[in-house]
């Protein structure tokens, strides 16, 4: 096989993606854009459609046949980081015609709603923005995985509510557009919809879909407002009730799950609220990919709401678990303390944990098992670190590989080529982590090596490589990867192939030497470069003054200029160009025809590859905690009914900070959970709350905590109450703030949460305060609920004498005279005593020091 000059080289910066072709396939794929309708929706049909039999879905009545979308204009919603997916592994467990679509954001509400045809950034609010056109191609599209990072959005989600008796069971079905997975929840929510939101808020979504029954103006429900309140970023699509039909989402289940998973269809088919709303999400999906997705080439899991401990979203702010609340783009949060993983998917898995951290213990132990062995390990840590970080996202080169796109287009053939080239590197790197883990000792090591003696890795494998050379390989660079997508099929399959990659060949050849001519012809230090966007141009780094007349020769057109470095091209240079492009667009052809026949014959095996997407998260997840703990003296966690620290710190401060933080004590037991800290502005105490929540997150999600000792309650629920803003967005003034998040944490507070509070009742006036405090404190006090109470309100202290398992905790200042000012100044120690703090002025009429 003649291959092109090795002399042509890449210059372009820019990875693999950008590889695409230049070619402007906007006239072969169709643009929509799901706007505001032109056909407003009327009342009589919305209540036609209401008007099912109660406790059902709502769609079990309606007949849904199945066919082609009408083609209308698309919206994207903006990004924001997102995955959603199971935190627990497999080895841990042991639309036709009157298809109507519209578009809506909480503030594009008028009159007769949906109005008109706009996108989302002509109507409503105009300070909402980030809302942008996009063209849905197969693998290139603003939808398509391959497009969007590890936490930009990528997940669209279907939310349907029971009505009539069944008002409160909610339906929940969300897919991950860059993982071929699909996560149904079905679950009874309060008035409040603490739930929903809260879940809503972890999977961040891309899109939400609901019916258009749910948001008819005047007569909206109130989850669809608390919905679209909540999240006014997000761009919200209504679909006609009846395609929320469970017979239909129990059919797509069955034609699509794979059959390891299976059993599913056990735990769902009762679940008739989330079975409507997987069918309404997956007939939208295709829709918008324009694509189908491969029979039984969809993992599909069940989720209740017991599996994980609840985080509500003000928390998780709060706390700074994902996202550092003075600059976002600052790592200084948990997930920045722990994010040492190789990989998107591990990254992904470990954003998911720490939004919704384990209750089992005994998959907690197992995480900690294996950490303790990596830790002791150093063989294997460092031989699984170095394997692990040699794969690529294989969660979203599944999602695209199981995709069947609608229309063959040059962007569709070469996304399929690309990624069935790292299919094979990701079943290469099979053997090398095998290697790796076969001296394991630990229970899930051992069942994460089992699951590599699948013998479908190397059935995949030998079909790919009776096809594709052995020598084609993910690459870096744009070229590189052009090169390996153009002879990745070997020679002599299809005769026609091998004729236009000669040609192909000669036409790079020929630019080159033409190059070469020119660089004789002007005597000039000519090369040849490549970027995805030009194609070959010329590049010369020279002093100006080195050029004749101090300019380039007239042959030379769009010539660009950066200090010393020229870059421009030629009229001939530009036809060979096109030539080339044309070459490439045959090969590409000819090749996905070649890889379509391959990807049908190995559709069959292909689902092993989500037993190795969940290994190789898993694994990389945990060897981060590894890694995080041989930075700092982290200590493995015991689980008890006790929550006992031993010189516990605070694990973001202490990577922003010089020196190590103080240490301090922790002992709560069910005779003595609830704590009142005192102590005067600066001395820690919203500091010290915070490092009890994070401890009990890492302990929860199978990490080492920084303490000398630790014991942990497993808690269900993580409560927080520290901020002091007030809300413009809400019309919410301080106290009013105060109130909301205080009645949100006794409406759903049990015997299991951890509950913190941080000066409660500030926005009001000092009598006011302390009754609202007292009042909250004897309601928690009736919990077996673990809480602890800052306070400036001395008074709240005597409610000891009334109740025994109350204890009062305070941080210790000193009063030292500075002698140069002739002033008393407090110098803070941040230790935690025993007993009430002795200030009474808050230190704000000392100095501080």
């Amino acid at each position: 096989m003649r291959m092109p000059r090795p002399d042509v080289p890449s210059t372009s910066p820019s990875g693999p993606a950008a590889s695409s072709s230049s070619l402007d396939l906007r006239s072969q794929a169709p643009r929509y854009n799901f706007g505001l309708q032109e056909t407003p929706q009327s009342r009589p049909s919305a209540q036609a459609s209401s008007s099912t039999p109660q406790g059902t879905s709502g769609a079990a009545g309606d007949q849904s046949s199945s066919g082609t979308f009408p083609q209308s204009t698309l919206s994207a919603p903006p990004a924001q980081g997102s995955y959603f997916g199971n935190k627990r592994s497999y080895a841990e467990k042991t639309f036709v015609s009157n298809f109507t679509l519209g578009t809506s954001s909480s503030s594009a509400r008028g009159s007769n709603y949906p109005q008109m045809l706009k996108t989302p950034r002509s109507v409503g609010n105009p300070q909402r923005s980030g809302y942008k056109n996009w063209i849905p191609q197969m693998g290139y599209s603003a939808t398509s995985s391959s497009s969007v990072s590890a936490h930009s959005p990528s997940v669209i989600v279907a939310v349907v509510e029971g009505r009539g008796l069944a008002r409160g069971e909610i339906g929940m079905a969300s897919i991950d557009l860059k993982s071929p997975q699909v996560i149904l929840s079905q679950f009874a929510d309060n008035t409040t919809y603490a739930k929903v939101i809260t879940k809503l808020k972890i999977l961040s979504p891309l899109e939400i879909i609901m019916s258009n029954t749910a948001c008819v103006v005047g007569n909206s429900a109130k989850l669809f407002t608390l919905i679209t309140e909540n999240f006014k970023n997000v761009n919200f699509t209504t679909i006609q009730r009846k395609y929320f039909n469970e017979t239909k989402g129990l059919e797509y289940i069955e034609q699509l799950c794979i059959a390891e998973f299976s059993t599913v269809l056990m735990e769902v088919q009762s679940k008739y609220y989330c079975l409507a709303a997987v069918a309404a999400l997956l007939k939208y999906v295709e829709f918008i990919q324009n694509s189908v997705y491969a029979p039984k080439s969809l993992k599909i899991c069940f989720q209740g709401s017991e599996q994980t401990a609840m985080i509500d979203s003000s928390s998780a702010q709060n706390l700074e678990l994902i996202i550092n609340n003075q600059d976002c783009r600052n790592n200084h949060t948990l997930f920045g303390v722990l994010n040492y993983t190789k990989t998107p998917g591990g990254s992904r898995r470990l954003r998911s944990n720490i939004l919704e951290p384990l209750v089992d213990t005994q998959t907690i132990n197992m995480r900690l098992d294996c950490v303790q062995e990596l830790l002791q390990d150093e063989e294997l840590f460092f031989g699984l670190q170095s394997v692990i970080s040699r794969f690529l996202d294989t969660e979203q080169l599944l999602s695209v590989l199981v995709q069947i796109p609608k229309q063959d287009t040059v962007n569709a053939a070469e996304s399929k080529i690309t990624n069935l080239i790292y299919l094979k590197h990701t079943l290469e790197l099979v053997d090398p982590l095998k290697i790796a883990l076969k001296n394991c000792n630990t229970p899930l090591l051992r069942a994460y090596c089992g699951s590599l003696e699948d013998e479908r890795f190397g059935i995949i494998l030998e079909k790919i490589k009776t096809v594709i050379n052995d020598d084609a390989r993910y690459m870096k660079g744009c070229l590189n990867m052009r090169t390996q997508k153009c002879y990745a099929v070997r020679s002599n399959i299809n005769e026609f192939l091998d004729i236009a990659r000669r040609t192909y060949t000669e036409i790079v050849d020929d630019i080159a030497g033409m190059i070469s001519q020119l660089a004789e012809k002007y005597n000039l230090p000519l090369r040849t470069s490549f970027s995805s966007a030009r194609g070959f141009f010329i590049q010369m780094t020279t002093d100006c003054t080195a050029l004749p007349n101090n300019q380039l020769p007239s042959e030379f057109i769009k010539i660009s200029k950066v200090k010393n470095s020229y870059s421009f091209t030629s009229t001939d240079l530009i036809k060979m160009n096109e030539r080339c492009q044309e070459s490439l667009r045959e090969i590409y052809h000819m090749t996905y025809m070649i890889v379509c026949k391959l990807l049908i014959e190995i559709y069959e095996h292909i689902h092993c590859l989500y037993k190795l997407s969940d290994t190789v998260s898993m694994l990389d997840m945990l060897l981060s905690f590894a890694h995080a703990c041989t930075l700092s003296d982290y200590v493995r966690p015991e689980f008890t009914d006790t929550l006992a620290i031993k010189q516990g710190w605070h694990p973001i401060l202490e990577k922003i900070s010089v020196e190590k933080p103080v240490a301090n004590n922790t002992y709560i037991t069910e005779g003595s959970n609830f704590l009142i800290i005192t102590g005067p502005n600066m001395s820690g105490k919203s500091t010290y709350l915070k490092q009890i929540a994070l401890c009990q997150i890492m302990a929860q999600i199978g990490s080492y905590v920084p303490a000398e000792y630790s014991s942990f309650r497993i808690t269900e629920q993580i409560f927080t109450r520290i901020s002091t803003d007030d809300d413009i967005e809400t019309n919410s003034s301080t106290f009013m703030k105060e109130m909301k998040e205080i009645a949100y944490i006794l409406h759903n507070a049990n015997d299991k949460s951890l509950i913190l509070i941080d000066e409660l009742g500030r926005g009001t006036n000092t009598e006011e305060g302390i009754g609202i405090c007292y009042a909250v404190c004897e309601y928690l006090l009736s919990l077996k609920a673990y809480t602890l109470f800052a306070t400036h309100f001395l008074e709240l202290c005597h409610i000891d004498v009334l109740y025994p398992n109350v204890e009062n905790m305070h941080f210790e200042v000193q009063h030292v005279k500075n002698t140069t000012r002739n002033k008393e100044a407090i110098l803070f120690t941040y230790k935690l005593s025993k007993g009430l703090t002795e200030e009474k002025n808050y230190a704000k009429s000392k100095e501080y020091s």
